[in-house]
């Protein structure tokens, strides 16, 4: 099985090296809005550009991946949805598992249903236990996975959860505290949970400055991805990135 990009993930968080992936919603652009941003992301070195949502209700998203294949060389991650959202054309797909939920469905359930289809694919597939963090207000996820979010301040339940889903063999840990989160995740939070695990640690959700990339990533996020803020201002690709690779990278 496909490991290219995995391990560039593990090999960067040895070295301390953070990334900054940009989160595309399919619903969201239109050909001449992928021509910016791929441009834009391509400018300002982003090192991934996530492509999925919670729902994907176009029905374009073979043809999203192609373009920005076509336009840029950085590698294209499918954030999937659902079982459905699945493009041949991308590198990788975030296998996720809603590790913070109890709904069978998004534990287990719809992998089931999708597993010959991501074997077919073709794609490099990395398990990833996805862990939804309140984020002040419902959110899309919330809503469709039927589950709560983890309280913005119960630390220890975050640590736990991302060590069991660790421990299952997840490959990466993801926590998110949703598109147009009124609050991201605290650095209290992240520092907890990154002290704990080995897998890189991604986070996503309410980042909406290049300081607030900055410090997730001192507390030791190794990727950090944006889509809603830049949804707004796609000129913020350039300082977001160059806040996230500002960091000190180990010398060791």
């Amino acid at each position: 099985m496909k490991s290219r990009l995995y391990q560039q993930l593990v090999t960067k968080k040895a070295n301390g090296q953070k990334s900054f992936a940009v989160l595309i919603d399919p619903d969201k652009v239109d050909a001449a809005s992928i021509d910016q941003l791929t441009g834009l992301a391509t400018a300002a070195k982003v090192d991934y550009l996530l492509v999925g949502g919670s729902l994907v209700i176009s029905n374009h998203l073979d043809n999203v991946v192609q373009q920005i294949k076509a336009q840029c060389n950085i590698p294209v991650i499918l954030f999937p949805g659902s079982p459905s959202q699945i493009s041949v054309y991308a590198d990788a797909l975030l296998y996720l598992s809603l590790i913070s939920g109890r709904n069978p469905e998004l534990l287990i359930g719809q992998h089931v249903i999708s597993a010959a289809a991501v074997k077919q694919s073709g794609l490099e597939i990395m398990s990833t236990g996805y862990m939804v963090i309140d984020g002040g207000a419902p959110t899309t996820v919330s809503y469709i996975s039927n589950a709560s979010p983890i309280p913005a301040d119960k630390n220890e339940i975050a640590m736990c959860t991302a060590m069991a889903g660790e421990m299952l063999g997840m490959k990466l840990i993801y926590m998110d505290a949703g598109s147009g989160a009124r609050r991201p995740i605290t650095e209290g939070m992240i520092q907890k949970v990154a002290a704990i695990i080995e897998a890189p640690l991604i986070i996503g959700g309410g980042i909406t400055t290049p300081e607030k990339a900055y410090l997730n990533c001192k507390a030791g996020a190794d990727v950090i991805v944006v889509g809603n803020a830049i949804e707004k201002d796609p000129t913020l690709i350039k300082e977001m990135s160059a806040a996230i690779h500002g960091m000190p990278v180990n010398t060791i």
